[in-house]
């Protein structure tokens, strides 16, 4: 497919908007807004080019994901350069789908070698035909970050697009059998949103406050996966190689405020991990690091 480039400055409040609007009554059947059918979707790519890893916008996420001062960036970060594309794909009217109401079910991550603050990346992101789900449809965005030529880190991010249908046999998602349970507690301000949408761009309503949460069907706020997915890598960051591979899934929502448990099991090498409720073992996480 021919990938379409985005320049300027990414993200804010325009892009929001644009995302919002196709689930808006009325306002989703007009030029320029309207979705195609998702019959004749076969795909779509966005390009970005000469990104750079900014020092201070490397920290400031750092900081609220509790990595430590390097001067290479945290195992997560490319995705927040990455984010810019999946919300522009999401927003063509050739999507077949409003963003609003996708659901990130899945996150894996492969790091061929650190990526040093300051280096210059080029970013592709591309989406190909839906995969059935038992509950919906699901989009594989599939990210490439190279620098010099060179692939240097890759991820796939999967999203369940609830009630829609796709051809062929229902996914099987990832299964991490007997994940740990029992760890440290973790205390998550009310406003933890918030802040993680102000380093990350990511200003989904559902993770601000409970006015807006409450108008797209939660009770209250909730965490951003990526933020749990970046949390819990913190947590065992010292124990990682620069090349290594992980893989989560996102299994139910952590609401704002919230005190989770974070437990992590290491056998040959591989990190088995958990963020779950603590009244009761229940998993808000499980995922999986293994060296590359």
């Amino acid at each position: 497919m021919q990938a379409k480039r985005l320049d300027g400055a990414p993200g804010g409040l325009g892009t929001l908007i644009r995302a919002a609007l196709p689930a808006v009554p009325g306002v989703k059947l007009l030029p320029g807004v309207r979705k195609a059918s998702s019959k004749g979707f076969t795909g779509l790519s966005y390009t970005r080019t000469g990104v750079e890893a900014a020092r201070a916008d490397v920290e400031a996420y750092a900081a609220v994901c509790s990595f430590p001062r390097k001067d290479t960036v945290p195992l997560p970060y490319p995705h927040l350069l990455a984010f810019p594309l999946h919300m522009a794909v999401m927003s063509d009217p050739a999507f077949p789908y409003p963003a609003i109401g996708m659901v990130h079910l899945e996150n894996t991550i492969t790091a061929r070698r650190a990526i040093a603050v300051g280096e210059v990346l080029d970013l592709s992101t591309a989406v190909a035909t839906p995969r059935a789900h038992a509950k919906g449809a699901l989009l594989d965005f599939v990210t490439t970050v190279t620098s010099g030529g060179d692939t240097v880190w890759e991820s796939t991010s999967t999203y369940l697009r609830r009630g829609a249908r796709a051809e062929g046999e229902p996914a099987v998602g990832l299964a991490i059998a007997d994940a740990p349970t029992v760890g440290v507690q973790w205390q998550l301000p009310a406003d933890l949103g918030r802040t993680y949408a102000g380093v990350s761009g990511d200003h989904n309503p559902i993770h601000l406050y409970p006015l807006t949460a409450r108008a797209l069907g939660f009770r209250r706020q909730i965490a951003h996966g990526m933020w749990t997915l970046a949390r819990s890598i913190a947590a065992i960051e010292n124990r990682l190689p620069d090349a290594v591979g992980v893989e989560v899934a996102f299994k139910k929502p952590v609401f704002l405020p919230g005190t989770v448990a974070f437990a992590d099991r290491t056998d040959a090498g591989v990190h088995t991990f958990a963020l779950s409720d603590p009244t009761n073992g229940s998993p808000h996480l499980v995922g999986r690091a293994t060296p590359g």
